[in-house]
């Protein structure tokens, strides 16, 4: 659904949909009922009959410790956003998973659509906002308003480079010599000179804005416009001579097979990270960076490439939200079950794990899961400080995230919000140039002899699309975001 008509059918619902659960509620009795959907990504689909069973032995477990009643909504990845899209519109969906990223209901949209609930005046005081520390909820505010409660694991922003470490103990690397980008280009010939496939795999990933992250906030989460840390001010980056060097090197990489031509193209497979045909590679740095052995399915090792930022972003790429369609009476019930269970080992590990016995087995303290009828991980599910430990994790998971989140920058424009309203048309006409022109330069999908006309085309068609309107517009913005 586009965002007219679910701003309509929002409309229509709300008087419906809060009439509807308040007769709901009224039929639990004295418990207020909430209705809870969950995205699955561990599984196709969860078993309904086993959802029913967690259903009942949540409910059974927080009888005496909240006033509430659940009622869950499992659904699988591939379907959640646009059904669980659906449910808010319509008023049957009370507390939902969500995140910046998730398609139909990502979190700008559901702020611009009016679709969330304001819960600032809900939190104070509560098991669930004394459950995380303040900056957390300072990065997930929207105008100065609380519209998302984070899922609290890793809460900042930082890359590193991950690599096989067999290929490092073949190649005898010191990989203490890599600081910046360029300084991979030894590996990355001595590789293509050995057949490696995709000595550098982008993964299709723009670079330039995970890469230069020291230098740069990117508030819009794209490459071209960002605030530079040194001068605080909003900044043009395509007009940079950091993007311009940039750029050269990645065509050079690429003229010289460095990156495959399938990372401009957008053809390049899924399944190659799990293979021995890639040398480098870009990771997310998180507590735990031995995760990436499972990620990339053998032995990886990485190196840390910029700081890590806490940010108007990284807080938010798993959150939960409750819908604006919910009485007063319901959005506390779900602030007030989200504070249980942020807090609750027991009631953590139903949510996410299921039932004991079931759904998975403790081992030693630690969860061994079956999987099949429910599985869920504790990205998704709320609080790594109260979710049991999965057999494979560190003693130490809880403390080890406890100092990365504490010991991370605040970013200088973190809590910053750019309102496209005003050029919104504009701006998605920049996006569109985007993909045409900067992705592929940036993909080192530009041959070396075309970069600076393709550079030169590409700016003037931005600022003949509208773009330096969108930059007054972001600068204005900042600048009045600065001084309150």
């Amino acid at each position: 659904m586009n965002r007219k008509v679910i701003s309509a059918a929002l409309a229509a619902a709300m008087t419906l949909g809060a009439f509807a659960q308040t007769a709901m509620a009224e039929s639990a009795g004295e418990k207020t009922l909430i209705n809870i959907y969950h995205c699955t990504f561990n599984i196709a689909s969860a078993d309904s009959s086993e959802v029913m069973a967690i259903e009942d032995a949540i409910n059974e477990y927080i009888s005496d410790k909240i006033n509430v009643e659940v009622r869950l909504t499992d659904i699988g990845q591939g379907e959640y956003d646009n059904k669980t899209n659906l449910a808010v519109a319509n008023g049957e969906a009370n507390l939902f998973w969500t995140a910046n990223w998730m398609g139909a209901i990502n979190t700008d949209n559901l702020v611009a659509q009016n679709a969330v609930y304001d819960l600032t005046d809900l939190l104070p005081g509560s098991a669930l906002y004394d459950s995380m520390p303040e900056a957390v909820w300072n990065s997930c505010k929207y105008d100065g308003r609380d519209y998302f409660v984070s899922c609290y694991k890793e809460s900042s922003e930082g890359y590193d480079l991950v690599y096989p470490v067999e290929k490092a103990e073949k190649y005898g690397w010191d990989l203490s010599t890599v600081k910046e980008l360029k300084d991979l280009e030894p590996m990355l010939a001595q590789m293509k000179e050995d057949g490696v496939k995709y000595p550098l795999l982008l993964q299709m990933m723009p670079f330039f804005s995970k890469y230069y992250i020291d230098d740069f906030d990117f508030i819009l989460s794209s490459t071209m416009i960002a605030v530079d840390r040194e001068t605080n001010e909003v900044v043009d980056c395509l007009s940079l001579p950091e993007y311009k060097d940039f750029l050269m090197m990645m065509s050079d990489w690429g003229e010289k097979g460095y990156i495959s031509e399938e990372e401009a193209t957008k053809t390049i497979p899924d399944t190659v990270i799990n293979t021995t045909d890639w040398g480098f590679a870009a990771w997310w740095d998180v507590p735990v960076n031995d995760e990436a052995d499972g990620t990339y399915g053998q032995d990886c090792d990485v190196i840390r490439m910029t700081k890590n930022y806490l940010n108007s972003s990284s807080t938010l790429g798993s959150c939960f939200a409750v819908s604006s369609a919910s009485t007063p009476e319901q959005a506390q019930a779900c602030v007030d079950f989200l504070g249980l269970m942020y807090t609750d080992s027991k009631l953590a590990d139903l949510f996410t794990f299921g039932i004991e016995g079931t759904d998975y087995d403790l081992e030693d303290g630690y969860v061994v899961k079956k999987g099949g009828l429910y599985d869920h991980s504790s990205w998704e599910s709320g609080s790594v400080a109260t979710i049991s430990l999965e057999a494979g994790e560190p003693e130490n998971k809880v403390e080890l995230y406890e100092q990365f989140n504490t010991t991370s920058e605040e970013s200088i424009a973190n809590g910053f919000r750019f309102d496209f309203t005003p050029v919104q048309a504009e701006w998605a006409a920049c996006t569109s140039l985007y993909d045409q022109y900067g992705y592929v330069m940036e993909e080192g999908g530009t041959s070396t002899a075309d970069l600076e006309s393709t550079l030169e085309t590409f700016r003037s068609e931005l600022d003949a699309a509208g773009y330096q309107d969108v930059l007054a517009e972001v600068s204005r913005q900042y600048e009045e975001w600065k001084a309150q």
